[in-house]
């Protein structure tokens, strides 16, 4: 069995992490998702206020983003079910028109919530996509990335 892979037991078979000899702490993780879109797309979307015959495009991601990570449990195979204490979805514009997508998750617990804001970040690009494909199917979702996390045995940030 490969050092580092928590995710397999002695038999080198799946198995959820054991972390009932982990002392609780305050975890926190933000994560990132970029979408980029064809220009005469995106400036049709800021005329309209980001608004398609869906809805309102941003409010509909943040609301799905918040769902999906309070869902990470039952969607990441052997990731543990937690009750998130926080999820903040923020959406912006940046200098290149490209949607930017922010998901920070927290928790008082024996795990942390990385996987909580990514998916919380992806589900809400997905979300974007979605709500604007009738528009383009040249809609590209660059990127989703961890940015930071505090919290249990190390914490990262992204520079």
């Amino acid at each position: 069995m490969m050092s580092g892979l928590t995710h397999l037991n002695k038999d080198n078979q799946p198995t959820i992490v054991d972390i009932s000899g982990k002392k609780i702490s305050y975890r926190k993780a933000m994560a990132q998702a970029i979408i980029a879109l064809p220009e005469p797309v995106f400036l049709m979307l800021q005329k309209e206020d980001f608004t398609t015959k869906k809805g309102a495009v941003f409010q509909t991601a943040i609301i799905a983003g918040i769902m999906a990570a309070k869902k990470t449990g039952d969607l990441i195979p052997l990731c543990h079910p937690l009750g998130l204490d926080h999820c903040d979805v923020h959406i912006q514009v940046n200098n290149q028109q490209e949607i930017v997508i922010h998901c920070t998750a927290t928790i008082e617990a024996k795990t942390g919530v990385e996987m909580e804001a990514l998916t919380g970040a992806t589900v809400a690009a997905l979300t974007v996509y979605d709500m604007c494909k009738a528009l383009s199917h040249d809609i590209v979702i660059k990127e989703i990335k961890l940015m930071e996390k505090t919290g249990g045995k190390s914490d990262f940030k992204r520079a």
